[in-house]
């Protein structure tokens, strides 16, 4: 009787090789041409990182097909999803804006809203839709893009909108009952949801406090007031489109969509076909043709309101603009297969959390590892699993209680996956707004906080009960 023998498992230094050489690669990119260069040269990085791990796996014996296959179904599974809802978001962005939806939310934003409160508006608006909602996603996508428009046109920069917008979405979304990755986070530790919610937000409360008081301190030590500036933005909105508060009805219907449930790429889709029909219903004005409506999903459109700053805030990319984001998608999805089906990224968690003993050092550990997760396998639902499965036995050793890993694996991995620019957030996210993942970054001040009061939290111990006192009665 003839067995077959278990593949090798790659040594430490060959497993480390390509997020090193991932990492190293980045930043040298960075280094020579900035930040915005990221979009541009990741998915090259990527696919040259995920081609020297296979390398090394068969170098090391630790190259199997099946293997390979195993990889590329976990991480396909939960990344090529997303490659038909930016499709759909790019039918958004462009049919929401020749439709009026976008003119007029930004016409009455810049109206009604005071532009010293701006940022803290902004993003307590996104933090409640993405409470009733449980998408970030979808808050982005809708409301986000309304308000990154007023923003801009008010005097804001870039990176302050953003990161007002992302801070309040990712707070709705990880804090609500609805939200997937809640779920996911809770059920892969064993806690029941709402007592994961309860203990999850000695964490984030906090974080969201002090991110609005940022975003209300930054607002009123500004100069920007523009009541001028924003009355010729009005003027020439009007001169282009048809503001009409009817075509209200597309993000309200969107939004009632997305809170009865309705999987995320019926209503992504049904959103677009409602703002394709509001092109011919409230811009009837407007002598564009059925087929160069179409034309315009396809390959974007450019419109002309006597601006040039205006102008290219409402002009789009659409499906054609969102093609390379797709690329980095799948390329990130092809580094997470090899990662997970060599067995190597198995590898470097194995080596990092077989001696941890302190609480302080356990949860920080966590919140390196989901970080790490993040990084290889470029998706936050496996990035939840996987550390979740891994940190489990961690926890039962140490006698910490299972919300706690809950806890820090959503503040170290659901909030961080859109800092990363080749995660499937951070690509997503960059897209829709317009903004480079690294220009934004340091103005996430919710995402940045929540895994740094996850460890002032186990530092202190606060609401931290151990069962036992034999590891974790230290630091």
């Amino acid at each position: 009787m003839t067995t077959v023998s278990a593949p090798k498992r790659a040594p430490l230094w060959a497993s480390l090789s390509p997020i090193v050489l991932l990492l190293v690669s980045l930043i040298v990119i960075i280094a020579l041409e900035g930040a915005d260069a990221i979009n541009r040269w990741s998915p090259v990085v990527l696919l040259g990182s995920s081609l020297v791990g296979l390398i090394l796996a068969s170098a090391t014996g630790a190259l199997t097909l099946r293997g390979i296959r195993t990889g590329l179904s976990r991480s396909g599974s939960q990344i090529l999803p997303a490659v038909p809802m930016l499709i759909c978001i790019a039918m958004i962005a462009t049919t929401w804006m020749l439709s009026g939806v976008v003119p007029t939310l930004i016409d009455y934003g810049l109206q009604w809203l005071s532009p010293k409160l701006f940022l803290s508006i902004a993003c307590c608006v996104c933090a409640l839709v993405s409470v009733l909602t449980g998408s970030s996603w979808s808050t982005i996508a809708t409301i986000g893009v309304a308000f990154m428009g007023v923003g801009k046109l008010m005097g804001y920069s870039d990176g302050w909108i953003a990161g007002a917008i992302i801070s309040g979405a990712y707070f709705g979304d990880k804090i609500s009952p609805l939200s997937d990755t809640t779920v996911v986070a809770s059920s892969a530790c064993g806690v029941d949801l709402f007592k994961h919610i309860r203990y999850l937000m000695l964490s984030s409360m906090p974080a969201f406090i002090i991110a609005i008081a940022i975003f209300a301190g930054v607002g009123f030590l500004s100069s920007i007031d523009g009541t001028d500036t924003d009355s010729n933005f009005c003027h020439a909105l009007h001169g282009a489109f048809n503001i009409t508060p009817y075509t209200l009805a597309i993000p309200i219907l969107t939004l009632l969509l997305i809170a009865a449930r309705v999987p995320t790429i019926i209503t992504l889709a049904t959103a677009a076909g409602m703002g394709f029909a509001g092109i011919f219903i409230f811009q009837h004005d407007t002598s564009m043709t059925l087929q160069e409506a179409f034309v315009s999903i396809f390959k974007g459109s450019s419109i002309s309101t006597g601006d040039v700053s205006l102008d290219n805030l409402v002009s789009t990319g659409g499906i054609v603009g969102m093609l390379p984001t797709i690329a980095l998608v799948l390329s990130a999805m092809v580094f997470g297969s090899v990662m997970i089906g060599t067995g190597m990224l198995s590898v470097v968690t194995t080596a990092f959390t077989k001696k941890l003993r302190k609480r302080t050092s356990v949860v920080g550990a966590t919140v390196g590892g989901g970080l790490f997760m993040n990084s290889c396998t470029a998706d936050q639902y496996l990035s939840l699993i996987i550390t979740g499965n891994m940190f489990r036995n961690v926890y039962r050793r140490c006698g910490l209680e299972p919300r706690l890993l809950s806890r820090t694996i959503e503040d170290s991995v659901s909030v961080t996956s859109v800092l990363i620019p080749w995660n499937s957030c951070g690509i997503t996210q960059s897209t829709v707004l317009g903004v480079a993942t690294l220009s934004y970054l340091p103005y996430c001040i919710f995402n940045i906080l929540s895994p740094c009061m996850s460890l002032l939290l186990a530092y202190t111990g606060f609401k931290i009960k151990q069962r036992y006192q034999s590891f974790a009665s230290a630091r």
